[in-house]
């Protein structure tokens, strides 16, 4: 379907460019969130006849929105989830769990704009986009941790999990015997009763020999 924008849309184009785009992706999201319009002859007429209006509208909330980024940029939020031993989350944090803690620092924002192309299932600092419009978007940063110390450990750069793998490994290793004798192991000394019988076999022999 050929679709023209009324703003921009990120990999798609600008106001006003006539871009082809699948059905449903137009159907289910452009059309209706007022982002696009079917490319007609009409609509083609309407869009230019407003097309003025619409870009001044377009500039004002892009300016709206370059205030607002100035309160959001660069914001950490701190999350602390129950994990398992290998820092997966026991569920996930979701965009509405990301709003509600922007919230909290002062920070306004919406769950659509939230960009997470998936939920977060892992502790971690992670880097999540925040578009307030289709021309601004700002980077937040999201620490979820298990516990306040080791988001504390995570602000300042530590790899908990890095840490936690090492010390595992290290539980691993077998204890070092300086007293053993190079080559020597534990299989050694079950060498003994064949040569024992070895021997015994041996001397019967020679018995039998003196006898006869």
């Amino acid at each position: 379907m050929e679709v023209i924008l009324l703003e921009r849309v990120e990999k798609l184009g600008a106001i006003g460019d006539v871009v082809k785009v699948k059905d449903g992706f137009a159907r289910n999201y452009l059309l209706p969130n007022k982002k696009a319009l079917r490319a007609n002859e009409s609509n083609r007429k309407l869009f230019e006849t407003n097309r003025a209006r619409i870009e001044e509208e377009n500039a004002n909330r892009r300016s709206e929105a370059e205030k607002s980024a100035k309160g959001v940029d660069g914001k950490t939020v701190q999350l602390i989830r129950q994990a398992s031993n290998t820092g997966q989350l026991y569920g996930s944090v979701s965009a509405r769990d990301i709003v509600e803690a922007l919230e909290g620092e002062g920070a306004h924002v919406t769950r659509s704009q939230v960009v997470l192309d998936r939920p977060i299932k892992a502790i971690g600092v992670h880097d999540v986009k925040i578009a307030l419009h289709p021309e601004v978007a700002v980077t937040v940063k999201v620490n979820v941790a298990r516990s306040p110390e080791e988001a504390d450990l995570q602000a300042q750069g530590v790899d908990v999990m890095a840490q936690m793998f090492e010390r595992d490994t290290a539980a691993f290793t077998e204890a070092y015997d300086p007293n053993a004798e190079p080559g020597a192991t534990a299989e050694a000394p079950a060498e003994a009763p064949a040569e024992t019988a070895l021997a015994a076999a041996e001397g019967e022999g020679e018995g039998d020999e003196q006898q006869g």
